[in-house]
């Protein structure tokens, strides 16, 4: 078994051990900006009852590894981001945060702390069973539903904190804008990845994950629909979103900006009672976003498919269909293709 002082004084053994954060609450509750990620050197001395100058003096000594597992001094623009992103409010002209990593870090490296001597004890005992106790063959159904919790709670994590991070820092950022938007990309791909393997969980056992947001979607009224698709914009970091005044719309419902700048109007149809959009209507908004208001997205959502004809409007006009199907997944939490 790691011993507690071979911990203290091995970088290599910390790092073995850094995936364990979730011992940080058993010991005692991690409180937690609203970003629910990060925490402040206040936050951490809190925490561990020591002071905070305890905290300084220990980033200083281990800065390097500390930095290597998520903790990071924001200052200027990248301050202001954070604050806006996770709600703070505070005048400081920099701040130093700590991830639930960095935290974990601290506890093996703080001698003078019960509470970090607690973390340890817990962790290297979790650790020592973990490595010494047959694996057992669990419960298929026990494992899908725990499965299928950490997914929803990751793809939460993901879809309405990293993911908005991101499209914040792009859209002020310039010299690495490439970069960032390529991390978001595949930040974007593990959600999905998420979303479809908590599909197939819930599909082994019988159930459709779609199914309390098809009968959502479908109590609808066409008033609740249009807000509805405006919070979900809202929610992939579009901005200065608006639902148009139904007298007014000429087939547009709603407008709004992506993060980069690109312009957006949606027209939302709720025909639950029918089996298809008609080549009308898609005419009518075809017009409206390509003629009398030119913008650079254009969606049509439908709590129903599309005809033929309809479809061949929208291929011809640049007008992105979000079909039935795709509405759903757009609400359950995959974010929606053409807004990327």
């Amino acid at each position: 078994m790691i011993s507690e002082t071979a911990l203290l004084e091995s970088p290599t053994l910390r790092n073995s051990v850094l995936g364990r954060t979730d011992v940080l609450d058993r010991v005692k509750a991690l409180s937690l900006l609203p970003d629910g990620m990060h925490v402040t050197t206040a936050m951490v001395a809190t925490y561990f009852g020591v002071g905070i100058e305890a905290i300084k003096s220990l980033v200083k000594d281990h800065r390097t590894e500390l930095e290597s597992n998520g903790y990071r001094l924001l200052t200027g623009e990248s301050l202001r981001s954070f604050k806006d992103l996770s709600g703070m409010q505070s005048r400081a002209r920099s701040m130093a945060f700590f991830s639930r990593r960095t935290v974990l870090n601290v506890a093996m490296l703080l001698r003078d702390s019960d509470v970090a001597r607690q973390v340890r004890v817990y962790l290297l005992d979790t650790e020592y069973r973990a490595r010494t106790q047959p694996v057992e063959n669990p419960v298929p159904t026990d494992l899908s539903t725990l499965d299928a919790r950490i997914d929803r709670r990751i793809t939460q994590i993901l879809g309405k904190t990293v993911v908005p991070m991101f499209n914040a820092l792009i859209a002020t950022s310039g010299e690495h804008r490439r970069e960032l938007i390529e991390l978001r990309e595949d930040i974007e791909n593990v959600e999905r990845k998420l979303c479809w393997h908590h599909k197939r969980l819930t599909a082994v056992e019988g159930e459709t994950p779609t199914d309390d947001v098809r009968a959502t979607l479908k109590a609808m009224t066409w008033q609740a629909l249009e807000h509805h698709v405006a919070e979900l914009l809202r929610r992939d970091g579009c901005v200065d979103v608006v639902v148009r005044k139904a007298h007014a719309d000429r087939g547009i419902d709603i407008t709004g900006r992506t993060p980069d700048g690109r312009t957006v109007a949606v027209q939302c149809k709720n025909r639950a009672g029918r089996w298809t959009v008609p080549s009308a209507d898609l005419q009518k908004f075809a017009g409206a976003v390509r003629a009398i208001d030119p913008v650079d997205i254009a969606l049509s959502v439908a709590t129903c498919g599309f005809s033929h004809e309809s479809e061949a409007i929208a291929k011809l006009s640049g007008v992105v269909t979000v079909n039935r199907d795709e509405l759903e997944a757009w609400s359950a939490g995959v974010r929606l293709k053409a807004l990327r």
